[in-house]
């Protein structure tokens, strides 16, 4: 064998050891790269029963407005595969791309947080757990020690934990990586350690939110997702059953993201956002806490050092041509815009988002408002 056949297969054979000695996290995301809208086809998942279907009315004039086009080039400069406008509970506009439909399923990403947010909000309605003050250490006992037991429900709520958590998206090391790719992540929260004092800094940590689910399913017996068919989905009216992603067969579902449906089962949310909880006569979950669900945390203060008036129980606020708009929002452009003030509902789903910031919001989110407003007016 010659010298070089010799040393490029010591590398091969280094590049391998190498590679098995990896831990299990790292060796997916190299295999996989970058997170896709699609990627419930890598991991297992549980299912999100749906009920009996409650259709979405068409408008009168159901496709018929028409978004001007240089609002629409940069619509299309971000890869959509959904814009869905919704208005007095009728769809009013709707386009795909992609060959996306209706009905094709599309990952929330960081939306799922939203939902589970209103898990909580049920989950004190049932009475299992007794308020947002209530202590984690009371259904996790991980966080019985080392400062965690000072965390409560509320300080996960509105991202303010004070645990050490880094939320980096492209480094191949980081705990959100590992969040997302490992296969034990009951494991990686117990683990967590403490940073600072919980209840002073708001820092988004996608961490946070799957502590709370952790948190509902210990406080319910149910996994999350059990409990948002029976609280939501199947109250709602969803067409289809949704897929929340797995850490892997039978376990936990990455609470934080992955939870997978379609631009029209996904508006459901917001139109419970504009209802204030409440879904046909029934109310779903305390107007009260939807309330707070969408009042800023402006006691606490940002990396910036400014106070959080953009922030409330891990959904969104924005305030936009004189309307306060809650929203639920994702890393690859995922949007749920609820807008009260138009009694209208807005939905993007797509492959990717600005990386230019407007203060706490991505520039993109601008030109999906700017459509909706142009349809809406």
């Amino acid at each position: 064998m010659s010298k070089l056949k010799k040393t490029l297969l010591a590398i091969i054979v280094l590049v391998i050891i190498v590679y098995l000695a990896l831990p299990y996290y790292v060796k997916h995301a190299i295999i996989h790269q970058y997170p896709g809208i699609e990627d419930y086809k890598i991991f297992h998942n549980r299912v999100v029963e749906a009920g009996t279907y409650i259709p979405w009315e068409k408008d009168s004039a159901y496709n018929t407005m028409m978004i001007n086009q240089a609002t629409m080039d940069k619509i299309e400069s971000y890869d959509p595969v959904a814009l869905l406008v919704i208005q007095d509970q009728k769809i009013l506009y709707e386009q795909y791309w992609e060959g996306y439909s209706d009905s094709s399923l599309s990952n929330s990403f960081s939306a799922a947080k939203s939902i589970v947010g209103l898990l909580i909000g049920a989950a004190i309605d049932d009475g299992a757990i007794k308020s947002v003050d209530q202590k984690v250490a009371d259904f996790l006992p991980s966080f019985k020690e080392d400062g965690k037991e000072q965390i409560t429900i509320k300080n996960l709520l509105t991202m303010s934990s004070g645990l050490d958590w880094d939320e980096a998206y492209a480094s191949l090391f980081s705990p959100t990586t590992a969040a997302y790719y490992t296969n034990d992540l009951r494991k990686l929260v117990n683990d967590l350690k403490m940073t600072e004092e919980p209840g002073r800094r708001y820092y988004y940590r996608s961490i946070d939110s799957e502590v709370l689910a952790m948190v509902v399913q210990a406080a319910t017996g149910k996994t999350i997702s059990e409990y948002t068919s029976e609280k939501y989905w199947k109250n709602m009216g969803a067409r289809h059953d949704a897929l929340w992603c797995l850490d892997h067969e039978n376990g936990m579902e990455k609470a934080y993201c992955c939870f997978n449906s379609n631009a029209r089962d996904f508006a459901r949310w917001g139109q419970l956002m504009l209802n204030n909880g409440k879904w046909g006569d029934k109310q779903l979950i305390s107007e009260t806490y939807m309330a707070e669900t969408v009042s800023p945390v402006t006691y606490l203060t940002d990396d910036n050092g400014l106070h959080v008036d953009y922030y409330g129980y891990q959904w969104w606020i924005i305030n936009y041509k004189g309307y306060k708009i809650p929203y639920m929002r994702g890393i690859l452009g995922q949007y749920v815009f609820a807008i009260p003030g138009k009694n209208a509902v807005v939905v993007r789903l797509g492959h990717k988002r600005s990386d230019e910031l407007i203060g706490p919001n991505r520039k993109d989110m601008y030109a999906y408002l700017d459509a909706a407003f142009q349809i809406l007016n």
